[in-house]
């Protein structure tokens, strides 16, 4: 028996119980009547930090964001890739570059007992993020220190210690977020650090892809523009440390009594977690199949100079700034889950629009067809990426977090270090072949007369998309097998955004016609459903003349 004091109203005998949760069971009598309780509901875990707090780290987390989005504009993505291409980096070797984030997230692993052992997550993260960002400044030397032998070799030692010390990064970091940012605010928040961050990057995008066409024209070359850009990036990033040594961090629970081998196993134990970790894993199989060649497909195949390649871009980050809000709204009434299963059909899709925009060279729709594609890309990867990484944190029990999302980042990681690999020797073996069909109409037995054009036409790059497409939908598949809390049907989702969509443009336009579209024909089509249900067995609606 012990006496401890309670809310001050005086001594109370307490007796213990253990419970099957691993906490201890409390056993309070009152003079009414016998209340129970659990110890491991006073989760250590629980912020311990003031209101004031926690709003003043929420705001140096969004600037965090806005400097991460800066250093990832300037250092990763088109230019990356165009400054991989001028060293003489082949296919193999651009797959192998976006393998390294990937393929880095296995030092998740000892970074996990690194967390449990010194138990001091901010500490962790500034440390591994200076480290992680100082070695772009060695990146940006590369072209004017090292003959030409040694240039790639030594870029791919940059990005092996940028994502390695990353990783260790981002394994205390995913804790800290989780205990430290309310539930209940998580889906809101990120989506508007995610668009706030988008906003700035597309800004940045846009000039500078057309700098870098304007730095060509004046000099004839474009390598010391890309080493500017790294310098730029690496001096973001350590502004972005700065604001993150400054977000409060909450009390650890206590570390649980199992061995590292159980802590790594417990998250495969975990039903519902380990459905959704199969999901993450093969679409990021299928996304890494294929992302990392949009770059040079325009590059090379398409022959576009890198202002289009980011202006493109750009229009896909500006759809990411005006949808994150209409994809986190739906997802905290509904479910991130439910969000999941109609952007990321929208997304898998775009992947074979690809093949169109060459039949098979460049034609008249081309331009057109990629606005499109990025369009559509921008709209429905604002729901995978906020919802994604939603998701795998409400899934995360509290208190477990640390190894629950190391694993998970562990698995994906895999998953999309081999993606790429394999999408680079595919890439050199499909070079030099062809499949198409072609459409044929004419007189038989007069072929002057006869009318032929390309219906379908791959190669090369072509064929990664279409094999990305078909990954994509079996991911889908394997999303079905999640459960989620307030998960509901594709097609409520769908009305939704409509809804949402129809708002907006609302918002945003005056002009009666453009308002109208809004409200047909799909408003009408779905009055008319409700106001004529399914009769027995048969459908009775307005097109039949019922």
């Amino acid at each position: 028996m012990e006496q401890v004091q309670v809310l001050a109203t005086g001594p109370i005998h307490l007796r213990r119980f253990p419970c099957r949760s691993g906490g201890i069971l409390l056993r309070i009598p009152c003079a009414s009547r016998t209340y129970f309780t659990s110890m491991s509901t006073m989760s250590r875990s629980e912020p311990t930090h003031s209101p004031e707090e926690t709003q003043r780290g929420l705001r140096y987390l969004l600037l965090d964001g806005m400097a991460s989005q800066t250093m990832g504009v300037f250092t990763t993505g088109a230019f990356l890739v165009a400054f991989a291409l001028h060293l003489g980096a082949s296919n193999v070797v651009i797959g192998l570059i976006a393998a390294i984030q990937p393929f880095s997230q296995i030092i998740q692993v000892p970074a996990i007992y690194l967390v449990a052992r010194y138990r001091k997550r901010r500490a962790l993260v500034v440390l591994s993020c200076i480290a992680s960002r100082l070695p772009w400044f060695g990146v940006a030397a590369i072209p004017f220190l090292l003959p030409e032998v040694a240039r790639i070799p030594a870029l791919l030692l940059g990005l092996c210690l940028y994502f390695g010390f990353g990783a260790i990064a981002s394994c205390s970091y995913n804790s800290w977020m989780r205990d430290f940012i309310p539930e209940k605010i998580l889906g809101s928040y990120f989506a508007k650090r995610m668009t706030l961050s988008t906003a700035l990057g597309a800004a940045l995008c846009l000039v500078a892809g057309f700098a870098v066409d304007f730095y060509q024209q004046q000099t004839g070359d474009t390598m010391g523009i890309y080493s500017i850009y790294f310098v730029i990036g690496g001096v973001a990033g350590l502004i972005g440390t700065v604001f993150l040594s400054r977000i409060p961090e909450p009390e650890m629970a206590d570390p649980p009594t199992e061995g590292m081998r159980a802590t790594l196993l417990a998250p495969f134990r975990h039903a519902n977690f380990r459905n959704l970790i199969t999901f993450l894993g093969v679409w990021n199989l299928a996304i890494n199949f294929a992302a990392p060649f949009f770059t040079v497909y325009m590059l090379s195949r398409l022959g576009l100079s890198m202002g289009y390649v980011l202006a493109l871009s750009v229009v896909s980050q500006i759809m990411n700034v005006l949808f994150f809000r209409v994809w986190g709204n739906l997802a905290d009434r509904f479910s991130n889950k439910s969000v999941l299963s109609v952007s990321g059909a929208a997304f898998v899709f775009s992947f074979l629009l690809w093949p169109f925009t060459t039949l098979p060279e460049s034609h008249r729709f081309t331009l057109p067809l990629l606005v499109g594609i990025h369009v559509l890309a921008g709209i429905s990867t604002a729901g995978v990426a906020l919802c994604s990484s939603n998701i795998t944190l409400k899934a995360a029990p509290r208190g477990q977090a640390t190894a629950f999302l190391a694993v998970n980042g562990l698995v994906t990681g895999l998953a999309a270090t081999i993606a790429p690999i394999c999408g680079g020797f595919l890439a050199d073996y499909f070079s030099t072949r062809e499949f198409s069909f072609v459409m044929h109409y004419g007189l038989i037995g007069g072929p002057s007369e006869a009318f032929t054009a390309p219906a379908l036409n791959l190669r090369g790059l072509d064929f990664l998309f279409v094999l990305a497409f078909f990954l994509g939908l079996y991911a889908l598949h394997r999303l079905l097998a999640v459960r989620e809390e307030g998960e509901v049907e594709e097609r409520i989702v769908v009305q939704e955004f409509y809804g949402e969509v129809r708002k907006f443009a609302r918002s945003v336009s005056n002009i009666a016609g453009m308002r109208s579209l809004t409200y047909a024909p799909f408003g009408t089509l779905r009055e008319e459903r409700r106001r004529h249900p399914r009769q027995s067995g048969r459908s009775v609606g307005w097109w039949r003349g019922d």
